[in-house]
């Protein structure tokens, strides 16, 4: 188990990326909104690009644009410069700000610069359309990409959520899915939809950042949470909340308990047998009604597929890095199928993500795996040298590993540079599961072909 740097010298290959680009994701999924960075352009720049090649959509994210002289004077002015501008070019009903180092570092207290700017607003409109201002702190050196999504989703329920009259909708819940691609969420709201649940998804990218080619450009995607449905999360029966790592504590699903009184369900993400089993049975016990056969079916077909891809995943071993929830999921699903999965890697510092992992492999594996948290790939490497593995699993930053070592590797979550389809990967549930279990059987069979003296054969 690794924990600590015993000779640390610096970062080699992060396995994470900053805290304000997954607060602009997060800020993508709501309906009108525009990222807005406060700090410098390049922080901006390099996020869009970073986005756009992962997801192949337009991504704007708005910045004040600071520069060496606001280190010293501070940003306000160009704060508020760039609101008005943002005002007058994208016409948003929500605009997120998030912070970056350098607003952090020199201490620009944003909160108080955007209520300024929204009571000076209102004088100088006259009127009440204005959008809404979320503001969210996302230095860099306090966390990943995942802590700022989670903390981008978190105040947005303490800032747009409001207290309506009435008792909760009996057939309304929230779900809070974490980061996942567009085509999961698109199949989750077909899931709920099967159930004859009315659910407020929050973030809903499946149009934002994967949406259809149109004549006109628009200049903020269409879809995305309506603001009304953020503002009425309140009146819930439940609210579903994926992330083994993330505790119950100072999160958006706690936060909508602690002043709604929502009754909060925590959940492991839905990848494999065992936690999509969970998902689902919480599901029958929400709507009073059995899972759907067509989701029966896929189950069956996936225990099937089990059955038949046994004799070519069994003792394989398998290194799984990146994000730590999805790291717990696929860790779980691939020792369902015989993988032996001997590190579980990434970037993240959540503190939960070795018991996480403990888990979701204890009633299954003879032997728990290794577990590194807050580590690079350079450090991923030499832990990984050692076990042989024979497949990597993880987003593209690792393909320099999977080269050197030539094995397979099957590309899962965020971010996918070097192949197409980023955005329509399905992780989740019995049809995630079978994709998945589909692309890792056939990476085997393409490497075994690939060293094979003779060719095609019969697998």
């Amino acid at each position: 188990m690794k924990s600590s740097r015993d000779s640390y010298v610096s970062t080699t290959n992060a396995c994470k990326l900053c805290k304000p680009m997954g607060a602009c994701l997060a800020f993508r999924g709501i309906e009108g909104a525009v990222p807005f960075l406060h700090g410098s352009q390049g922080c901006a720049t390099y996020m869009r690009r970073y986005i756009i090649s992962h997801f192949r959509e337009p991504m704007d994210i708005a910045s004040s644009s600071l520069g060496e002289k606001h280190a010293v004077y501070g940003g306000e002015a160009n704060l508020i410069l760039g609101l008005k501008n943002v005002l007058s070019k994208f016409s948003p009903r929500l605009i997120g700000v998030a912070t970056t180092c350098l607003t952090e570092t020199i201490g620009d207290d944003v909160p108080m610069i955007l209520r300024k700017f929204h009571r000076e607003s209102r004088i100088e409109h006259a009127g009440p359309d204005l959008p809404l201002l979320v503001s969210v702190s996302t230095p860099s050196y306090s966390g990943t990409h995942m802590e700022g999504f989670h903390a981008a989703i978190k105040a947005v329920t303490d800032q747009v959520c409001i207290a309506l009259p009435g008792s909760a909708a009996q057939d309304r819940i929230n779900l809070l899915p974490g980061f996942l691609s567009p085509a999961d969420i698109r199949y989750l709201k077909e899931i709920l939809v099967d159930f004859g649940i009315h659910a407020v998804v929050l973030p809903d990218i499946s149009e934002t950042l994967d949406g259809p080619a149109l004549e006109d450009y628009e200049k903020i995607p269409s879809g995305g949470t309506p603001i009304q449905d953020i503002r009425s999360m309140g009146k819930a029966c439940g609210t579903i909340q994926f992330g083994r790592t993330l505790g119950y504590e100072d999160t958006a699903g706690s936060r909508l308990h602690e002043r709604f009184n929502v009754p909060l369900h925590a959940l492991g993400m839905p990848v494999g047998l065992r936690e999509t089993d969970r998902f689902f049975s919480l599901l029958e016990d929400i709507s009073g009604l059995p899972t759907p056969r067509k989701h029966a079916l896929e189950r069956g077909r996936l225990i099937d597929a089990f059955v038949d891809a046994h004799k070519y995943l069994f003792g394989k071993r398998a290194v799984i890095y990146g994000e730590e929830d999805l790291v717990v999921g696929l860790t779980s699903f691939l020792a369902e199928t015989g993988i032996r999965p001997v590190i579980c890697a990434s970037g993240g510092r959540s503190g939960r993500f070795r018991e996480a992992v403990e888990q979701v492999t204890r009633d299954i594996l003879a032997e728990s795996p290794m577990v590194c948290d807050g580590v690079d790939f350079h450090e991923i490497a030499g832990e990984a040298e050692k076990l042989a593995p024979d497949l990597l699993v993880g987003h593209s930053k690792g393909y320099h590993l999977s080269s050197r070592w030539k094995i397979p590797l099957v590309r899962v979550g965020f971010p996918i540079h070097d192949r197409f389809g980023g955005q329509r990967t399905l992780h989740v549930g019995y049809r995630g599961t079978q994709s998945l279990l589909d692309g890792i059987v056939n990476a085997f069979i393409g490497s075994k072909q690939e060293d094979s003296p003779v060719g095609y054969g019969y697998m």
